[in-house]
């Protein structure tokens, strides 16, 4: 063998054993890759169950369910509210509409009786029985009125009051003083309580 084919014959060797050298050492750097890998993945699920059983996040996953909860239910109670609002606004609107039903019920059999005593009086001859027949009616109007608590005042001899009394003229009076009602020109009424219309008179100067 020359010196030219052993030059030869150590450089093929020098590198097959670069290129074993080289594919060992690859092959330690993927074992430790995957090493820290595998060690990363642990350390990272051993976070999370230190995550878990930390008092901290606990209370954090409790108070966020008592949020959810009491927003649920602060849902519920404003719907609640808002079907109670229309059905309130409903009744109201009803009984303004339907609020005189029960007396224009109760005057129904006046219009009745006022019906039957107009055509009795274009009949009969006689004024006394129409007569009777309206007066009769006046004390049905009279007792329907009543039963809803409408009264009528009492004005003459009273001290004028403009709250019940509505002036419209001064007179002279020898039988009243000053300021003493005495005259009513319209009647007026009371709602129980509440004035419903004031009456109209005359007031001694």
């Amino acid at each position: 063998m020359n010196p030219e084919q052993e030059e030869m014959k150590v450089t093929e060797e020098d590198m097959q054993a670069t290129a074993v050298h080289d594919e060992h050492s690859n092959e330690a750097d993927n074992d430790a890759s995957a090493s820290e890998a595998c060690s990363g993945t642990q350390t990272a699920g051993e976070g999370n169950r230190a995550d878990e059983s930390n008092p901290l996040h606990t209370e954090l996953q409790q108070a966020k369910e008592q949020a959810e909860e009491h927003y649920q239910r602060y849902l519920r109670t404003q719907a609640d509210f808002d079907n109670f609002r229309r059905r309130t606004m409903k009744e109201k609107e009803d009984l303004a509409k339907y609020a005189s039903a029960k007396v224009v019920t109760e005057l129904l059999p006046v219009l009745d009786n006022f019906e039957r005593a107009l055509a009795t009086g274009q009949e009969a001859s006689e004024t006394d029985s129409f007569v009777k027949g309206v007066d009769m009616i006046f004390r049905q109007i009279q007792q329907v009125m009543e039963q809803e608590g409408v009264q009528p005042m009492n004005a003459v001899g009273e001290p004028f009051n403009p709250e019940y009394h509505q002036a419209i003229m001064q007179v002279e009076s020898d039988e009243y003083e000053e300021g003493i009602v005495v005259e009513e020109v319209q009647k007026g009424y009371m709602l129980k309580d509440k004035v419903l219309r004031p009456a109209m008179v005359k007031v001694s100067g």
